[in-house]
């Protein structure tokens, strides 16, 4: 399948070419950038439109074979002279069609354009090749802006996470890689094949290697050598019993597993997402106010929750009524045919709950194979 490649790639291609065309003055139909994923991204550039300190031109969004709401949306950026100092001589904002932050707890503080930090970094690094390519030493403006950012936005969960006004400039490979849900149930199959190949009777399963050094630094787990059962957790549930496995660690965020304790086992948004419903709803059997479940429910990401938990003293309890629920749930869908238990933790917290048996299941899996 065919790879697509990111809105930041495609602002950070379109910044490159106007940047170009500006301190050069030649006009600029194609333009090639490096994605952080090592793989080279070449497009067209399109609506080019120059003036002798201002050019704007853009880029057509390609999703590959995994498009989304923003395949084919043109993705603009216009450079422009600036006088600004020398350590901040690259200024990137947000124009029509990009959202500005309204609620803590995301990628960007509030009051910026939601463009994330990824693709900033790769806008500032494109257009200053272009600067050292033509020996330019003064400040730099880019805006990026997509026309159709608004519209398309009322179908994301922008604006319920406080993003307003657009879509979000995103990415932090630089690509979107291809994958449909019986491709990604396949891949799964085939690490679980593998792993019971080796002789493994237990696995560790998480959504992906978000918390590699939490994994490694508590655990001495690399977390890499997990199966990645991506948002399939139930599916993942099921082919471990039909593989014959006698135990199932799952490790994850917190943003991710506690929708188990609502019994969502496919933990994509588009599946479910009552991430601080849950959280509120365990917070208030662990006796937090209804003042702190309205500060929980109104809060755009689940670390920001965990937060306004530890602030009021009431965020271990609450952390272990979800690994409760959750572990009913896995329990329930893997019907006593194999052990599973639970880890979660948060990036800035560490671990927050965890299942009764899941650090001796755990020091079982490391000696797989022995």
């Amino acid at each position: 399948m065919r790879y697509g490649f990111t809105t930041g790639s495609c602002a950070a291609a379109a910044a490159k070419a106007a940047a170009y065309m500006l301190l050069t003055g030649k006009e600029k139909k194609t333009i090639r950038i490096d994605t952080p994923k090592g793989i080279p991204y070449q497009t067209e550039i399109l609506e080019i439109t120059r003036t002798e300190r201002v050019v704007s031109c853009a880029v057509r969004k390609d999703g590959g074979d995994d498009p989304d709401i923003t395949h084919g949306t043109l993705i603009f950026a216009a450079v422009s002279l600036e006088e600004r100092e020398e350590n901040d001589r690259i200024r990137i904002d947000g124009g029509i069609g990009v959202g500005r932050v309204t609620k803590p707890g995301l990628d960007q503080p509030i009051g910026n354009a939601a463009i994330n930090h990824v693709p900033r970094e790769m806008i500032a690094k494109e257009v200053s090749e272009i600067c050292a390519l033509t020996d330019y030493k003064g400040g730099i403006s880019v805006i990026i802006s997509v026309p159709d950012g608004e519209k398309l936005a009322a179908e994301t969960f922008n604006p319920r996470l406080g993003i307003l006004g657009g879509i979000s400039i995103l990415g932090t490979s630089g690509i979107v890689e291809p994958m449909s849900t019986k491709a990604l149930l396949d891949t799964i199959q085939v690490e679980l094949n593998v792993k019971k190949a080796e002789g493994c009777k237990y696995i560790a399963v998480a959504p992906g290697n978000y918390g590699q050094a939490f994994m490694r630094e508590t655990y001495q787990y690399e977390l890499d050598k997990s199966v990645k059962c991506s948002n399939y957790i139930g599916d993942t549930i099921d082919m471990a019993i039909a593989s014959e496995f006698e135990g199932m660690l799952l490790t994850g965020h917190i943003g991710k597993l506690v929708k188990l304790s609502g019994g969502i086992m496919n933990t994509h948004s588009k599946e479910g997402d009552c991430r601080m419903e849950l959280m509120a709803t365990a917070g208030i059997q662990a006796g937090i106010t209804a003042d702190t479940a309205r500060k929980i429910l109104n809060s755009v990401t689940t670390e920001e929750g965990i937060r306004i938990l530890k602030t009021c003293g009431k965020l271990t309890d609450t952390m272990s009524l979800i690994m409760e629920k959750a572990c009913f749930y896995l329990n329930v869908r893997s019907r006593g045919k194999i052990a599973v238990e639970c880890i979660m933790y948060a990036n800035e917290f560490g671990e927050l709950a965890s299942s009764s048996g899941a650090k001796d299941l755990m020091e079982r899996i490391k000696r797989n194979g022995e």
